[in-house]
């Protein structure tokens, strides 16, 4: 029944085509051990004497197996360009694109690499990225809540004013300033980065979380850590 659908219902799923593509062609047909194909590369091996005999069965969880390692082969430019049929089809697309619109466009590609690294399909990357659209204060999900106790709360609001004080605002020195703020108070690099990942993303997981600081830019940082600063 799935296998039946058009190419513009998958792309609505959140497959990129070249990924359904590459996988429809090893649908009962092999060449070795070999998975992953260009269009060239298809058109020069396939051949009819390897197709099986059996009936193939369509399965989605190796759809999105290959379509995950197409997403992290995938450039930014390539997967922002796939993202905009998810955003049409999302029930939140023209909040969406005004949060584009108004500056999350840069911090939605700068990220897209990182995001791509956990997710198998376009809409759950789109999923995970909503945090760049969202309003401030953010909404904590129930592990985000957990995290930001009453110590984390404290914790964030020193190192909030360690951020503060940066000349330059990049990957490097929010980092320099997050490791010298564990090092000085006696804390694991976690025990500091989990409760800025919660501030700022209102998740426990994200992209690497210095380079979701500097995404985010200066004053949207701050302004989501003092939020849940004490």
């Amino acid at each position: 029944r799935h296998g039946a659908l058009g190419v513009d219902a998958y792309r609505d799923m959140g497959y990129l085509p070249e990924a359904l593509r590459n996988y429809l062609v090893r649908l009962g047909w092999s060449h070795g051990d070999e998975e992953f194909f260009t269009t060239e590369e298809m058109i020069g091996a396939f051949g009819l004497g390897a197709v099986g005999r059996s009936p193939a069965r369509f399965d989605f969880v190796k759809l999105e197996n290959m379509n995950g390692h197409y997403m992290r082969s995938a450039t930014p430019a390539r997967l922002r360009e796939a993202l905009e049929p998810v955003i049409d089809k999302a029930e939140d697309g023209p909040a969406i694109r005004e949060a584009l619109a108004a500056g999350a466009e840069a911090p939605l590609v700068m990220l897209l690499p990182g995001l791509a690294e956990r997710a198998k399909t376009l809409v759950e990357l789109l999923q995970s990225a909503r945090f760049l659209f969202a309003a401030r204060p953010l909404a904590l999900d129930e592990k985000a809540a957990k995290i930001l106790d009453a110590d984390a709360r404290t914790h964030l609001g020193a190192l909030n004013a360690d951020l503060a004080a940066l000349d330059e605002w990049t990957v490097e020195s929010v980092e320099a300033a997050v490791r010298d703020y564990a090092e000085r108070t006696g804390l694991k690099l976690g025990k500091v980065a989990q409760p800025l990942r919660a501030a700022l993303t209102g998740t426990s997981t994200s992209p690497g979380i210095f380079d979701v600081i500097v995404a985010l830019g200066r004053e949207e940082a701050l302004g989501r850590i003092a939020d849940q600063a004490a």
